[in-house]
């Protein structure tokens, strides 16, 4: 570490810390920062990987496999914290899924309300439980992970980009009634280069050549992340995908919406296809 960061040592509750973004970003906040992490997932054996991959630091990566998206196993965990007497600094919400693209019609009620309560209602639930243990900080920090769809929503999307556009706008309203008192940040990144495709199914190798081509790759992302954090920023768009679809949303609305699902239909693309069926 180069210089001081006003989050070096911090105790850092991270969810959806197994794979991914959450699981690039738990060993760089132990490896570069010192940080002491709690993961969260439900998958124990990768959240378990985590802990060995950081080695000789490994002390510095705890976990609990719980439900996000149950309140109940929030208010169990802020018990636990409580009784060991271990104080949060920073909560990140990260924890995320991506249902198939699809058309809205071909939904089921499962997978909406899945969506919806992984993506947003599981950072209602532990803002609400953790946010008076975090503010007892004097370094607290809150960081919501949404995405670019938050901000502009393609066919195909319409679940997804709800329940991220429900965390926006929730995440928004929360930072400007703790201001002054605890930092909130809010990142939207654009397509990386994770596993969270694996909601799709199998994913035909022109699709996946074309996610690949528009994602970010993780590490990339995880440093823009941290620069974020690191300059406590309040909002911020991540990925030249994610930044010419929030251009394109601003500049044009609904035509360029118009524009995004014509180049789907037409690609050719099976990852697409369903979208645009009766």
């Amino acid at each position: 570490m180069s210089a001081y960061c006003w989050f070096d040592y911090a105790t850092v509750i991270l969810t959806g810390a197994s794979s991914g973004i959450g699981k690039d970003l738990a060993i760089r906040l132990v490896k570069e920062h010192g940080c002491n992490v709690i993961g969260i997932a439900r998958n124990v054996e990768r959240l378990e990987g985590v802990k060995n991959e950081l080695g000789a630091l490994g002390h510095k990566f705890s976990y609990y496999s719980m439900d996000v998206s149950n309140k109940e196993c929030w208010e169990n965990l802020k018990s636990e914290l409580t009784e060991k007497g271990i104080k949060a600094d920073i909560l990140i919400n990260n924890a995320g899924v991506l249902p198939k693209f699809d058309s809205f019609l071909h939904y089921t009620t499962e997978e909406i309300e899945k969506a919806m309560k992984i993506n947003f209602y599981s950072a209602v639930y532990s803002m609400e439980v953790m946010m008076p243990y975090i503010m007892e900080s004097e370094r607290a920090g809150i960081i919501n992970i949404a995405s670019s769809a938050a901000l502009c929503s393609l066919a195909g999307t319409s679940v997804y980009s709800a329940s991220k556009a429900a965390l926006k706008s929730f995440t928004d309203s929360i930072r400007e009634e703790v201001r002054g008192k605890c930092y909130i940040g809010l990142f939207c990144p654009g397509f990386t280069k994770t596993s969270i495709l694996r909601e799709q199914g199998e994913v035909a190798s022109g699709a996946q050549k074309v996610m690949d081509f528009i994602s970010t790759d993780c590490d990339k992302m995880v440093d823009m992340i941290i620069k974020g954090m690191w300059q406590k920023k309040s909002n911020r768009v991540l990925g030249a995908d994610a930044k010419m679809m929030c251009e394109g949303n601003k500049i044009a609305g609904a035509k360029f919406n118009f524009i995004c699902s014509q180049v789907m239909r037409l690609s050719g693309v099976s990852l697409f296809k369903s979208i645009f069926e009766d």
